[in-house]
């Protein structure tokens, strides 16, 4: 509702599914009742984590949709079957109400060849769609315009670099407001350094681990998205706040660890910093990105080069409530934090379908 916070209250569910059911009840039941809740809900947007290479834009949900996205299962089986299962059931809850998944790779449509293709046999990738797809779009789309606004500039001309870093991490390059390079590829697992994900890894490492170490595939597939990254390195913990504490005590695997994670970032900004041709400005986001200027020292002080200094006082002051300059005035280089707004990015992408679907009452939807 324009003008008014979101509203937020825990909730109990085992499954998405039920979390859904639980929402939209909650909803339902308190239409028209004076609350701060509209008098009707008009629409539903749903957050979508994979869409292939036909889904590039908001789309409405159909029956043919899901089933052609039902075929997209196995590029993200993790995720899809649960994304489908929560669209059906918005469906049978709210059967009136028009569903527009929007999806997280849909940002990353603007990759240029030299990006998203793998130097494999065309053909072999042709057929099975392998190529670098992206992740955290709708955070790269929403922080990145977030970022123009603060500098004050129109988005033509413009070099960012988006550094979403929570349990899942990535790094986006943004040109003139468009993605041109992400560091997540065919799955969200390429990149950086993670919570419980290893992000880059010599292909032949997987080799070495399936023929000498006699792991299954899903053993290696448990072993890079469960238990390595920051949980790996550390031994005992994929958060950053329990890694940090333990650094003050003098842990040196979890100092290992926070200097692996900062070491990888800098190393993507600094490639992404080459492939822009220069940089702008460089934005902090996502859980650890917005509330660890512990962290964020430590990836900005490998970034002075660029002609990026971090102004202590400013940094340590950043706490993820509010868009915040983190770097000395005048530098060549700007250091923002940017708290990441998903939820309002997927409405907007909502409300664009929407008018796209009914040009004749767009307004209902603005």
């Amino acid at each position: 509702v324009p003008g008014q916070k979101p509203l937020s209250e825990p909730i109990e569910a085992g499954t998405p599914a039920q979390a859904v059911e639980q929402i939209v009840q909650r909803l339902l039941s308190d239409v028209g009742k004076g609350t701060q809740l509209p008098t009707s809900i008009d629409a539903v947007g749903c957050r979508v984590v994979h869409g292939g290479e036909k889904f590039v834009q908001p789309t409405r949900v159909s029956p043919a949709i899901l089933d052609e996205l039902r075929a997209l299962e196995e590029l993200a089986p993790l995720h899809l079957p649960a994304d489908i299962a929560v669209l059906e059931l918005v469906q049978q809850s709210l059967p009136r109400a028009p569903l527009i998944a929007v999806f997280d790779t849909a940002f990353h449509k603007t990759l240029p060849a030299v990006a998203r293709a793998y130097a494999l046999p065309v053909e072999l990738c042709a057929r099975y769609g392998l190529r670098r797809y992206g992740f955290h779009g709708i955070s790269h789309a929403y922080v990145s315009a977030r970022l123009i606004e603060c500098l004050g500039r129109s988005a033509e001309g413009t070099r960012l670099i988006t550094c979403h870093l929570g349990s899942g991490a990535s790094v986006c390059a943004v040109r003139d407001g468009q993605s041109v390079d992400v560091s997540m590829g065919f799955t969200p697992m390429e990149g950086l350094v993670m919570g419980t994900r290893s992000g880059d890894v010599d292909p032949g490492l997987i080799l070495y681990l399936i023929r000498t170490a006699r792991m299954t595939a899903d053993e290696v597939d448990d072993l890079l998205n469960n238990e390595s990254g920051l949980r790996g390195l550390s031994g005992f913990s994929a958060d950053v706040r329990d890694l940090e504490q333990a650094a003050l005590e003098k842990n040196e695997r979890a100092e290992q660890a926070l200097e692996i994670f900062a070491y990888r970032a800098c190393k993507y900004i600094g490639a992404f910093a080459a492939a822009l041709g220069g940089v702008d400005a460089i934005a902090f986001t996502g859980g650890i990105g917005e509330r660890s200027d512990s962290m964020r020292s430590r990836i900005c002080r490998r970034l002075e080069f660029l002609g990026l200094r971090v102004d202590a006082e400013r940094n340590h002051a950043a706490k993820g409530d509010a868009a915040m300059r983190i770097s000395v005035k005048g530098d060549a280089v700007q250091a923002w934090v940017i708290p990441t707004n998903e939820a309002q990015q997927i409405a907007r992408s909502t409300c664009e379908e929407l008018r796209r679907c009914f040009p004749d009452g767009a307004s209902t939807f603005s």
